[in-house]
């Protein structure tokens, strides 16, 4: 079907019978299982969601930065009843499209905007979400404006104190990209944020040690004030067990092994 961004398809998965692929551009976006929302098949999907669940419990609000199928916002509606979320896609006809293919939750539960994700940001209150997901491409990367300083410190503002930021970041060899952007995160989140344990980088193995492309996922927590209880900690050894435990392993890098990842990289 022609979409304002180009086309978008919807590839049934021959192995299992209701359960497909959305393709936006040729590009492999979302995939579903129509009658389990629960179900998520993508490796960094896995992670982001392992994430939120050693960090933050019951009901979110949650912000979606490109919605495609929204596959997370799917799950969440559907593990955590009472979570409220907004999915943001610059594709306006693509979000009509998503709402009659896939019969998903409906206002407030989750709503849909066709949007700029940056803009989408910027004008949203202060202090509003638990959660949010930035996972926007234009064919395998993200589109420059979104990966700077001033979008950081937009979500940092619209987050609650002690509220997560997850990045879906696409890199190869030598990962320069997820290097400047959890550069670009500390920045914002402030300087003890991989020491203190709310700045974190979860992948598999073999991308962390340059050997292939993939997708990283980098979280950032906002620290809370210092009268209030302690913000998520990505150091935590259930975090970890988790990762290690999903169909593709996974590890987290925090504290000192991550800033040493980071190296010398720059904010953008």
């Amino acid at each position: 079907m022609p979409v304002d961004t180009g086309t978008a398809e919807v590839v049934p998965d021959p192995d299992h019978s209701g359960r497909v692929t959305l393709h936006v551009n040729g590009v492999p976006s979302s995939y579903l299982d129509l009658g389990d929302p629960g179900f998520l098949a993508f490796e960094y999907m896995q992670q982001m969601d392992a994430v939120v669940a050693a960090t933050t419990a019951g009901p979110i609000h949650a912000l979606h930065l490109g919605a495609a199928g929204c596959a997370l916002a799917r799950r969440w509606d559907a593990e955590r009843p009472g979570s409220r979320q907004l999915a943001v896609d610059v594709d306006a006809r693509l979000t009509q499209l998503v709402r009659e293919w896939f019969a998903l939750p409906r206002a407030p539960r989750l709503r849909l905007r066709a949007d700029d994700a940056a803009r989408a940001v910027a004008s949203s209150a202060p202090g509003l979400y638990d959660v949010v997901v930035r996972d926007v491409f234009a064919g395998d990367s993200t589109p420059e404006h979104l990966v700077t300083r001033a979008v950081a410190d937009d979500v940092l503002r619209t987050l609650r104190p002690g509220g997560l930021y997850l990045v879906n970041c696409a890199d190869r060899p030598p990962l320069g990209r997820a290097r400047a952007e959890l550069a670009t995160l500390a920045a914002a989140f402030g300087p003890g944020a991989a020491g203190e344990g709310r700045l974190g980088l979860v992948a598999e193995p073999a991308i962390l040690k340059g050997r292939r492309y993939g997708n990283l996922v980098l979280a950032a927590v906002r620290a809370r004030p210092d009268d209030e209880d302690g913000a998520p900690d990505l150091r935590s050894p259930a975090l970890g067990r988790t990762l290690r435990s999903l169909p593709v392993p996974a590890q987290v890098l925090t504290g000192a092994e991550l800033e040493r990842f980071v190296g010398a990289a720059r904010p953008l």
